[in-house]
């Protein structure tokens, strides 16, 4: 089996997905179809390439955290929503 390649557009997007939402390297890698390594790779190339700024205190990271599982639980509850309204609107 040979080698892939990738575009450098479509590397920056997968590390985006890691790097901006906080999800597991392995979760973006198996939604993407390419090897985990792989895009460890590419995340920690960008990682050593872009140092971050300004490093989370302990606090800051749990309420980073507190916060991403609200935002995911109100994306769900607004899709429940909508394709409940999607539904009861079809009955009438």
């Amino acid at each position: 089996m040979g080698k892939r390649t990738y575009s450098a557009e479509y590397r920056e997007e997968a590390v985006k997905m890691v790097i901006e939402t906080s999800r597991p390297i392995a979760a973006v890698a198996r939604d993407l179809g390419i090897k985990e390594g792989t895009l460890g790779n590419w995340v920690n190339r960008y990682r050593n390439d872009h140092p971050a700024t300004e490093e989370l205190n302990i606090s800051d990271r749990a309420r980073l955290k507190e916060l991403e599982k609200e935002v995911r639980d109100l994306r769900m509850e607004r899709d429940f929503l909508k394709k409940a309204a999607a539904f009861f609107a079809k009955e009438q």
